[in-house]
């Protein structure tokens, strides 16, 4: 096996081993690989493993980096994966994202939302999007990001109305701990928040929990978590 289907496997069964612990399906967590600043050969080589989603955290090095993705993925006969954006976004850059990804998970004010509808509009598609939420008591500007979580249903009710955009859950970003433990009552708390707005009509469609990082995914899977947003544990230290 490769080391990045060694990495890839460990990941996997760490997985496996969090579901059970919550009597959960396995195939019901989706692991996404943050491959922001990582080597073109790693991403490559996990994408042959048996990866499927991507992340990427910055619009411009997503640009950049595409065409030789694309380049080595053609050249080694690989499945496509699917992209998602798991970073900041501004308005001015939702016309950069859109034709990159499959799934926005970051929206978390109403003027970018707009920004993505008239974009996903002009390229003719519809785009997946999630609501991020600021669980760490940080300003929404801040550099994590997120919206409040008593503005959480206002932004669903003007994200639902945009006909080029489609919410399918919820995101988070807690604030870094040493112990994983730390993050359990944030990673509940999102939990909590997508099952009260899925009683709404405009929130039917919220089955996603997009929450934990290489640091502490698996009690994200305990808590509920239908993607995980893995980095250095699949590919190992990024490049500086």
């Amino acid at each position: 096996m490769s080391a990045a289907g060694d990495r890839l496997a460990r990941v996997r069964d760490r997985i496996c081993d969090a579901a059970a612990r919550a009597h959960r399906d396995p195939d019901e967590v989706t692991l996404l690989g943050v491959s922001k600043r990582q080597p073109l050969e790693r991403v490559l080589d996990a994408v042959e493993a048996g990866l499927g989603q991507l992340g990427e955290n910055y619009a411009q090095e997503a640009r950049d980096k595409r065409p030789d993705f694309e380049a080595g993925r053609l050249q080694r006969n690989l499945p496509e994966p699917r992209w998602h954006f798991v970073g900041q976004l501004q308005r001015n850059k939702a016309r950069l994202v859109v034709p990159l990804f499959d799934v926005v998970e970051t929206v978390d004010r109403t003027a970018l939302a707009i920004a993505l509808d008239r974009s996903a509009s002009s390229a003719g598609r519809v785009l997946d999007v999630l609501l991020q939420v600021d669980l760490s008591g940080e300003a929404t500007d801040g550099p994590k990001g997120g919206v409040e979580p008593d503005a959480l249903p206002t932004l669903l009710a003007d994200v639902s109305g945009l006909e080029h955009l489609r919410v399918v859950g919820l995101m988070a970003i807690p604030a870094a701990q040493q112990d994983p433990e730390a993050t359990r009552p944030a990673f509940a708390r999102l939990r909590a928040l997508r099952d009260d707005l899925s009683s709404r009509p405009e929130g039917r469609s919220l089955r996603e929990l997009s929450m934990g990082m290489s640091g502490d995914f698996e009690v994200a899977i305990e808590e509920g978590a239908t993607i995980v947003r893995v980095g250095t544990a699949l590919f190992g230290a990024r490049d500086s």
